[in-house]
């Protein structure tokens, strides 16, 4: 009686109210980045939040089950460019949310009042914006979404996830995007604003406007598909047989604007930057990061190499990189809180790590979303400053020059890119100018389409490349 006594005199505590993440698109960046971080957070001690991931289409279904029999357990192999392999355990995704039309289970999630995040990865052209940040509606899958009620987009399942808290009163939520876009915090809200006021959603505009946030964010990690033998790596490093194994490079880095409407994780203890502006960080990673990454693996394919250290260590594709960066890119972004210079080095050498395996056929991919995100920008600043671009110009025409290899049947891997339309690529490569149809094309270039100084400096860059091929 005496014990019992004693317990009832305990200070009353309540238990940790456990908050929750919904994550759409359950990608190896996903795992290796965001969800890396939460499961730090974890193994410090901090499980005031959980994971639960799932995506809105079907294409993952594999993963997905052998996610599920693993209980969203998988290991992540990271290694330098000095060849240190290293493996961590990940056990942040506490549930694995399975794949229906309807997307119940992910809504049933989302729902949730305790669901105070939903963030997702759905690739730059799973945005299905024009130049002018407006829905593209030349694309099926969006059209279905606002005619037909359908979920193929990340609109048609945010809409739903929104429409059944307002219903169920379940409170605020904040809306992360973690793609490579500019500013893809504002990007997403201007599209997802734009899908609700078409499809007439009145109530639920209002509701959104009061009770959701979209902080900026920027994102950076090298995530390339595993090879078959990382498996045999990970049993001999673990003993664990896992179905699920993540590659990544020892480098990472997250960078969020601190906007967030019903709390967050402290992400700030386990390396994440939290900032007012993202704007300097992102510009930097865009357009020397994304930007050269392209120009080496539209490059590098051309002359049949498979992986992106293969490609950099060819001195002329390495020398157009390098001097993209230098010539253009670096005069554009100064003055920056970055030491551009030293970021342009540490992004090189994180390019020619040979333990990565990089594939050229992942980085080529989706070139009709990066020439007007990654590289436009730059060339619109030095046409406005008066100043060349002559080393931009090189990798708008090796895209160009790699679209012409792809319908000669001379790229040795399926080409995918979300954002284009086949009839536009044969229309500028069966035009009587090829150069100045493509650099026509608002789909790539927005308002510079047609501008003189950038057909006339991309000529120059096309014929030198074509002659020296």
């Amino acid at each position: 009686m005496q014990q019992h006594a004693n317990l009832s005199l305990m200070p009353h505590t309540n238990p940790v109210s456990i908050k929750h993440i919904l994550h759409l698109g359950v990608g190896a960046f996903h795992r290796a980045h965001q969800a890396w971080y939460l499961n730090r957070l974890i193994d410090n001690g901090d499980t005031k939040w959980t994971l639960a991931a799932g995506n809105i289409r079907p294409d993952m279904a594999q993963l997905l089950q052998d996610l599920s029999v693993q209980n969203g357990q998988y290991t992540l192999e990271t290694v330098t460019p000095a060849g240190v392999f290293s493996y961590e355990r990940i056990n942040a995704i506490s549930e694995i949310l399975p794949w229906t039309a309807d997307l119940h289970a992910v809504i049933a999630i989302g729902r949730q009042p305790d669901t105070r995040i939903i963030s997702f990865t759905v690739t730059e052209a799973g945005y299905y914006q024009n130049q002018h940040q407006q829905l593209d509606l030349s694309f099926p899958d969006l059209r279905s979404d606002l005619e037909q009620g359908t979920q193929l987009t990340i609109y048609g399942a945010i809409c739903n996830i929104l429409r059944a808290r307002m219903a169920d009163d379940a409170g605020p939520v904040t809306l992360l995007c973690c793609d490579n876009i500019r500013s893809n915090g504002d990007h997403f809200k201007t599209g997802l604003i734009d899908f609700l006021n078409r499809r007439g959603e009145t109530d639920l505009l209002l509701w959104t406007h009061e009770n959701i946030t979209c902080p900026n964010g920027m994102v950076d990690r090298i995530t390339p598909k595993p090879p078959a033998e990382a498996k045999d790596r990970v049993k001999a490093a673990t003993g664990y047989i896992d179905e699920c194994v993540v590659m990544a490079e020892d480098f990472c880095q997250w960078v969020i604007e601190d906007h967030f409407c019903n709390g967050r994780p402290s992400w700030e203890k386990v390396g994440v930057e939290m900032t007012s502006s993202v704007l300097p960080y992102e510009e930097a990673k865009i357009r020397i990061l994304n930007a050269s990454h392209s120009c080496i693996a539209w490059a590098g394919a051309m002359k049949g190499f498979n992986t992106i250290d293969e490609a950099l260590a060819d001195q002329t594709i390495a020398q157009m990189a390098r001097a993209y960066v230098t010539d253009d890119v670096i005069p554009c972004l100064s003055p920056s809180v970055i030491n551009l210079a030293a970021y342009r080095d540490t992004v090189l050498e994180r390019f020619s790590n040979p333990y990565i395996k990089d594939t050229i056929e992942r980085v080529a991919a989706d070139g009709f979303a990066k020439i007007p995100g990654f590289i436009a920008p730059t060339i619109a600043e030095r046409i406005a400053q008066q100043q060349p671009f002559d080393s931009t110009a090189v990798l708008p025409a090796l895209f160009l020059l790699f679209l012409e290899h792809r319908a000669a049947g001379k790229i040795a891997f399926n080409y995918k890119d979300q954002a284009m339309d086949e009839t536009v690529v044969q229309d500028i490569l069966s035009a009587p100018d090829s150069v100045h149809a493509f650099c026509s094309s608002p789909i790539l270039w927005g308002a510079l389409a047609g501008n003189q100084t950038l057909e006339a400096t991309i000529r120059h860059a096309y014929l030198s490349l074509k002659g020296h091929s």
